[in-house]
């Protein structure tokens, strides 16, 4: 029986000939990943285990985002408990206040994953490195501490779907849309504790941005991890940024899914997901007259350069509308170094927004925009629970940088169409 690309690099890392579905293995570990939430939970374990050292200095990294710069005490402590470990053990790769951004835009960015690895994180957005056609998923604190020790991790290998994509996008249309349709298509359990794969000539009509924007939020479709093949485009982001061999893998021909879904990006609409849900979506002509009060441009899923980029073309010589706060964060610091030297600061401040420095902030409802009692938010974050964002009688809509620039300026869930 044939093997799917998640497949083959799971037998690849337990020294395995081929795997099944379903099957229960011991992999070996490219990147262990945790943040300023998950690290001291797994570092208070790693100590109780009686661990004295890490299995790989430059195989494990720390990244400072959720609650950096430290909002309150437990933030400064959480963060103290990081440095500590980081130093300790000479950790490579540890991001702190100057030098972090939001993990998984930071770790692409920096060369630390790449194609064909095996990567866990405690933070449940690793899916994300998919999209540069590695094995990434989210563990919980404990599975990252015993990581940290031995460089391996257990799983169980998951069935796959696969998502066929075709076409090409129309205007206003992003990957944000393609993974809100595909959600509100299958549903939050839809791919549970299965590998989402996309394939297909639409593939290469997709951005590196578009494709880390869909694989982030597999997760979000109950998805083991989501992933991409490997193309000149994905090789051209690496290039540069990866100093390590890394291998390409392809699915085979025989390979089996347990479902196929066609994806025709033509067809695809903006998409908004209503709360409380990613799954409660409606294409932006269904979305009525629904006003808000805030906006958000940011996150893992959102925060990256061609985000900022359509933001700044749509807000440039408009005025955010009185009613509404807008808060725009760059992932990393180097996206933020970018959009001063395009400009796209300065078009933030002029029209009425404010630029914080890289930070999950807000989409956990750590700071940086906390919502009061039925407040509305448009965000281009991940998640739209019951009080993800605030109060447990706020709502936020989940929506591309398009929709949430545009909203912005109207004060109302808007197509880019409408102010431009």
């Amino acid at each position: 029986m044939g093997m799917t690309m998640t497949q083959k690099i799971l037998a690849a890392h337990a020294g395995l000939d081929s795997v099944q579905p379903g099957q229960l293995i011991r992999a070996n570990l490219d990147m262990v990943l945790g943040n300023d939430i998950t690290s001291p939970v797994a570092i208070n374990e790693f100590e109780k285990a009686g661990f004295q050292n890490v299995f790989d200095k430059s195989k494990i990294s720390m990244v400072m985002d959720h609650f950096t710069p430290n909002k309150d005490i437990k933030a400064a402590q959480q963060c103290k408990q990081c440095r500590t470990f980081a130093r300790r053990f000479d950790v490579d790769n540890f991001y702190d206040v100057g030098d972090m951004g939001i993990e998984h835009s930071l770790l692409p960015e920096k060369g630390l994953v790449a194609s064909g690895e095996c990567i866990i994180g405690a933070d449940s957005h690793t899916c994300t490195y998919g999209a540069l056609g590695a094995f990434s998923t989210g563990v919980g604190s404990t599975d990252m501490a015993a990581g940290m020790a031995t460089g391996q991790t257990w799983f169980k290998v998951p069935e796959a779907i696969r998502f066929n994509v075709t076409g090409k996008f129309s205007e206003d249309v992003s990957g944000k849309d393609v993974i809100l349709h595909i959600i509100g298509m299958i549903g939050v359990e839809g791919a549970r504790y299965q590998s989402m794969e996309f394939t297909g000539d639409g593939i290469k009509n997709l951005s590196m941005d578009d494709r880390f924007c869909i694989a982030n939020m597999a997760i979000e479709a109950g998805a083991k991890n989501g992933i991409f093949p490997v193309d000149e485009l994905t090789v051209e982001y690496m290039k540069g940024r990866v100093n390590r061999p890394y291998t390409i893998y392809e699915a085979d021909e025989d390979a089996v899914y347990v479902k196929t879904y066609d994806i025709d990006l033509s067809t695809i609409k903006p998409t908004v997901a209503f709360p409380h849900l990613p799954e409660n979506t409606k294409t932006i002509d269904e979305c009525g007259e629904t006003k808000i009060d805030q906006v958000v441009i940011g996150s893992c899923t959102n925060g990256r350069l061609s985000d900022m980029k359509i933001a700044a073309e749509i807000l440039e010589g408009r005025k955010v509308h009185k009613d509404v706060r807008v808060i725009i964060i760059p992932a990393t610091q180097e996206i933020y170094r970018d959009c001063i030297r395009l400009g796209y600061l300065e078009t933030f401040v002029d029209s009425g927004c404010v630029v914080s420095t890289p930070t999950c902030g807000p989409c956990l409802g750590g700071h940086m925009g906390i919502l009061a009692e039925e407040e509305r938010c448009v965000a281009t974050t991940n998640r739209n629970f019951i009080g993800r964002m605030g109060h447990v009688k706020s709502e936020i809509y989940l929506a591309s940088p398009a929709v949430a620039a545009a909203s912005a300026i109207t004060g109302k869930i808007s197509s880019p169409k409408e102010v431009k």
